[in-house]
């Protein structure tokens, strides 16, 4: 990485450590967990993975896909910061392989930019038939050929291996200087990228996208004269119709790879965990339809329900969310119309609680104050979906709620890290796949926690 552009990786961790501990804590909840929400006393298959395979190639590819973008840390030795928990990361990997996960997803700056070593180490002791990886070219920095040839040599040596079997452009949907016109066109990297597709070094390519329609629309019209493999979309059942932001509705993506017969794999099918910590009354209208399954099962039927999608990748920091989403696919019980109707009605009930869309990407880290971006935006998400936001006094629960959040808030973001630091630099902004206005949020946060506070709300 470029020095000039970059905190210095020892540094950052040194001051803030990474953030995935904390962050997944809060995503899955610190109240206690509702009763038989992960269906963890059902057994857990083996053999009966559910497989896609789309000729010509001839790859049978797990249904669940592995996101190695959240993988689980601990303190590190001297006290500052966090590090990846490579014995943990390895018992997740070999449980994974051991069910009938073959998908592997990771990238240059996932987990601060540790995840690739991480996934390497895991994966090396392995036979190299048993898996399949997937990373990408993440030259969000600097648009420099070399800058890119170097993150896509670099990606082969952390992850231990002589060619990639999946590997993607990553996050088309910006324009000009930082879309795909100047990270992947005028550089030249998209014509390596491709002769190394013909030397056999990259098996399929493909891209990834958040962004707006004109850039997705422009780079599927290049498929007849570059052949994409696949696209890596957002696809889950709150998007499919009610796309937040700038994101393009799911049924416009998918419907456009489909037209092309352009295999599909799917990202953020819980919203980053948005679909499975949702609101009690909605929890209860999902458990009731389906008592068995958890409520994260709802949103993994409905993706692997279309024919076009080759895996769905989920970020499993924990043993239990991973076992929970080989019971949904081993094998995948596809939803019925009525439930598909079911569960548009349900994303409909949702549109009425206003979360902010942060899917605890760490796109935006590390922030040059310390602060804990993700960490602070899923904490408020939280409490709006467990009901502990506060509006006025004059609210009976005002006292609890008022108390759930402010100490839920300490527990959750260390006081050096929170949003009264931000001053508006907007350097996390451009690097949002879901186009937050950070700082915007951040102040907001920080005028409401302050409220609270001088009980003045």
């Amino acid at each position: 990485m470029d020095k000039k552009n970059n905190m210095n990786r020892r540094d950052f961790l040194k001051i803030v450590g990474i953030s995935t501990a904390t962050t997944t804590a809060a995503l899955y909840g610190c109240s206690p967990k509702k009763e038989s929400d992960t269906g963890v006393e059902a057994p857990v298959p083996k053999d009966k993975m559910s497989y896609r395979n789309f000729p010509p190639s001839k790859d049978k590819v797990s249904l669940l896909g592995y996101g190695c973008m959240r993988w689980p840390t601990l303190q590190a030795p001297d006290g500052n910061g966090n590090v990846i928990d490579q014995n943990e990361v390895n018992r997740l990997v070999d449980y994974a392989i051991e069910h009938g996960v073959n998908y592997f997803d990771t990238s240059p700056v996932y987990v601060q930019g540790w995840s690739e070593k991480s996934t390497g180490i895991a994966l090396k002791r392995h036979p190299r038939e048993k898996f399949l990886i997937a990373t990408k070219m993440s030259n969000f920095m600097s648009n420099d050929y070399n800058f890119g040839v170097n993150m896509y040599h670099n990606s082969m040596k952390d992850l231990q291996v002589d060619y990639f079997d999946y590997y993607l452009l990553h996050v088309l949907g910006d324009t000009g200087e930082r879309g795909l016109q100047g990270r992947f066109l005028d550089n030249g990297l998209l014509n390596f990228l491709l002769k190394e597709r013909e030397a056999g070094r990259i098996r399929h390519l493909g891209w990834s996208f958040h962004g707006i329609k004109e850039e997705f629309d422009r780079a599927l019209a290049m498929h007849d004269e570059v052949h994409w493999d696949f696209v890596q979309i957002q696809l889950n059942y709150s998007d499919w119709k009610h796309a937040s932001g700038m994101n393009v509705n799911a049924d416009y993506l998918y419907g456009e790879l489909e037209k092309r017969n352009i295999p599909a794999v799917v990202m953020e099918p819980l919203l980053g965990g948005r679909l499975s910590n949702i609101p009690e009354h909605i929890f209860t209208r999902l458990k009731e339809r389906n008592p068995e399954g958890s409520v994260a099962s709802w949103a993994f039927r409905f993706v692997g329900s279309f024919d076009k999608v080759l895996t769905v990748l989920s970020g499993m920091t924990y043993m239990e969310h991973l076992q929970d989403n080989i019971r949904t696919y081993s094998p995948l019980v596809p939803l019925t119309p009525e439930e598909k109707v079911f569960l548009n009605e349900t994303a409909e009930l949702m549109l009425q609680y206003p979360t902010i869309p942060c899917n605890d990407c760490k796109y935006c880290m590390p922030c040059p104050y310390g602060i804990d971006i993700p960490g602070i935006l899923v904490h408020y998400n939280k409490c709006v979906n467990e009901g502990n936001l506060p509006k006025s006094k004059m609210d009976e629960n005002y006292v609890k709620e008022r108390q759930a959040f402010l100490v839920g808030y300490d527990r959750s973001v260390p006081k050096l890290r929170q949003a009264n630091h931000c001053i508006g630099c907007n350097q996390c902004t451009p690097h949002c796949p879901q186009s937050i206005e950070i700082p915007k949020e951040l102040h907001r946060i920080d005028s409401f926690v302050e409220q609270l506070k001088q009980g003045t709300l």
